[in-house]
C-alpha cells in the first residue's frame, strides 16, 4: 500500500527528544526539525503520553506552527491511560489535535495492542470510533501499534481487516526472540497486506552500544556505527514502510539522515556482522529493557525502573563503580530505591517487553542496596 506525501522511509520518532531538565530543548529540537525537512523526511510519531504530554506540545511549537501542513507527516495515538469509556475518546482526540496544533492526524494507531488492553478497546468501540472520525477527515489512516504474541495480532487483525497499517518492535536481536516474536508478527502483518511501521529499531539505544567483540565486527566494516546497521536491518525488509528512529541530539540526526537519505540494504558481508552481533547478545544475561518508561507512569512509589535497569546491566558489563553512582543519584528527590517496590504488577501489565520488573527489581535492590 502506498501512502500519499510520505517521503522516505525513515521517520523521527518523538519519544526521545534533546531535553533541558524536564522540557524539551525547542531550541535544539527546532534545528533537528529544519534539518530532517531539509533532507527530504517528513514523517513524525508522537503520543500524548511521550515526555509527559511534551512531546506533543513541542511538536507545535517547532514543527506545525512553523510549517504548510503538507509538508509533514504526523502520527499521533489512542493511549488506554487516557480514556475509560467511549464517551471519552472524541473529546481527548480534540485535545490531541489541539495539543499538536494540526486539524488532521495523516495516522492515528490504537496504541500499544496486546490481548489486555484490547478488551478495552473493543468494549469501548474505539476501532469505530478511529474510522468515524476519518471518515469525518480528521485522520486520514488508521492502524495499531503492537506488543504482544503472532497469535494475538492474528486476532486482531481478523477482527479488523480494514486496520490500514501495524507499527511493530523490530530489530534483529528480537528478531527471532520467543517472546518478542518479531519476525512472526512481520509475517502475520505480510499475510494480512498490512504495511509495517518499525518501532526500537536500536532497542531503546541497546544495539548502538554493544559488547566490545561486536561492535569491533561493526566496526571492520568501516561503514558507519553499530546503530546504523541496526536501522538498514530493519528498513530492509520488504514490508517494511516506515523506520522510526528516536533522536535526542543533532549527532545522532545528522548521523541518521547521512546513510538513511540513499538508503541501500545490507551486504551478505554485513549480514553476516549482525548474525555475529545477535550470537554476542544472546550469550550476555541482561534486562531487556528499552526505557520506554511506560512503567513509570503511575508507579506509587516512583522507582525509575528503566534507569536502574540500566544500571544493573551496566553494572554488569563493565563490573566498575560507575553504576554505583549513577544508582544512588537515579534513587535521589523523591524517587524510590528497588526495595521500595510494594509489588502491585502495574509496570508489568504495561512492559511491551513482558518483563518480570517486580522480580528484577529485587534483584537490583541485592546488587546495589546490600
Amino acid at each position: 500500500m502506498a501512502f500519499e506525501n510520505v517521503k522516505k522511509n525513515f521517520g523521527f520518532g518523538c519519544m526521545r527528544l534533546p531535553m533541558a531538565g524536564r522540557k524539551v530543548n525547542r531550541e535544539e529540537f527546532t534545528r533537528m526539525v529544519d534539518f530532517f525537512l531539509e533532507n527530504g523526511f517528513n514523517y513524525f510519531d508522537t503520543a500524548h503520553g511521550y515526555l509527559g504530554g511534551e512531546s506533543e506540545r513541542a511538536l507545535r511549537e517547532c514543527l506545525t506552527s512553523r510549517y504548510p501542513r503538507e509538508h509533514y507527516i504526523l502520527t499521533d495515538k489512542l493511549t488506554d491511560n487516557f480514556f475509560g469509556r467511549e464517551e471519552d475518546i472524541r473529546p481527548f482526540f480534540e485535545s490531541q489535535l489541539q495539543a499538536c496544533g494540526v486539524e488532521y492526524f495523516d495516522f492515528y494507531l490504537m496504541h500499544a495492542q496486546n490481548k489486555g488492553n484490547y478488551e478495552k478497546y473493543r468494549r469501548c468501540n474505539a476501532y469505530e470510533t478511529a474510522f468515524a472520525l476519518k471518515r469525518e477527515g480528521k485522520i486520514r489512516h488508521v492502524g495499531i501499534s503492537f506488543h504482544d504474541t503472532a497469535e494475538v495480532l492474528e486476532n486482531i487483525l481478523s477482527d479488523h481487516p480494514e486496520i490500514e497499517v501495524v507499527q511493530l518492535q523490530f530489530n534483529y536481536i528480537d528478531y527471532l526472540d520467543p517472546g518478542i516474536q518479531s519476525k512472526l508478527c512481520y509475517d502475520v502483518c505480510c499475510r494480512h497486506g498490512k504495511p509495517v511501521i518499525v518501532m526500537e529499531p536500536v532497542k531503546g539505544g541497546t544495539l548502538a552500544n554493544l559488547p566490545p567483540a561486536a561492535a569491533n565486527r561493526f566496526a571492520e566494516l568501516g561503514g558507519g556505527s553499530s546503530a546504523s546497521y541496526a536501522i538498514r536491518f530493519a528498513a530492509g525488509f520488504e514490508n517494511v514502510f516506515m523506520v522510526l528512529s528516536g533522536m535526542s541530539n543533532m549527532e545522532q540526526m545528522r548521523e541518521n539522515v547521512g546513510f538513511m537519505k540513499d538508503f541501500t540494504p545490507l551486504t551478505a558481508k554485513e549480514r553476516g556482522a549482525v548474525a555475529f552481533a545477535q550470537q554476542v547478545l544472546s550469550q550476555e544475561e541482561f534486562i531487556p529493557c528499552t526505557a520506554c518508561r511506560y512503567c513509570t507512569d503511575g508507579c506509587p512509589a516512583k522507582i525509575s525502573i528503566p534507569d536502574l535497569f540500566s544500571c544493573m546491566n551496566q553494572k554488569k558489563r563493565y563490573k566498575d563503580w560507575n553504576s554505583d553512582v549513577y544508582y544512588n543519584n537515579y534513587t535521589q528527590a523523591g524517587r524510590g530505591k528497588a526495595s521500595a517496590c510494594i509489588g502491585c504488577g502495574k509496570c508489568e501489565r504495561s512492559c511491551p517487553q513482558h518483563l518480570e520488573i517486580r522480580r528484577l527489581l529485587k534483584e537490583v535492590a541485592k546488587q546495589f542496596e546490600s
